[in-house]
């Protein structure tokens, strides 16, 4: 079951994009969300590859919270060496939209990430 981080999301009028901005809110979350929305069911160093400049650490510590929190699914298997391979929930996948969204903006203004339009603005 995934632990609420809100108690209650009619607290003000932006509690709901609060609550679910700290679901999204670790910087390799919506990454690793649009990932798997990309390409399906993932094993730990799939991920890595697709992420290269996350640390182990981190990847394992961001996974564990996105289970956590409902939006990925954990499906190990009893074999030697392990096998572990995540997926999206359909929590997870109910956040498609929004990611590809993300995205689409991000693509839209790259050049806002290479520091030319913020000084026009």
């Amino acid at each position: 079951m995934a632990k609420p981080r809100h108690s209650r999301f009619d607290c003000h009028p932006g509690c709901a994009v609060e609550a679910t901005i700290s679901l999204i809110d670790g910087k390799w979350k919506a990454v690793i969300l649009f990932h798997l929305m990309e390409k399906g069911v993932l094993r730990f160093n799939e991920i890595r590859r697709h992420i290269p400049n996350v640390t182990q650490r981190m990847l394992t510590n961001q996974l564990r919270e996105l289970e956590a929190d409902g939006l990925i699914a954990r499906k190990v298997y009893a074999q030697v060496p392990p096998k572990v391979e995540y997926s999206l929930s359909p929590r997870g996948e109910s956040l498609g939209p929004i990611l590809v969204s993300l995205k689409d903006w991000g693509d839209a203004n790259m050049s806002l990430f290479n520091g030319s339009q913020i000084a026009a603005e």
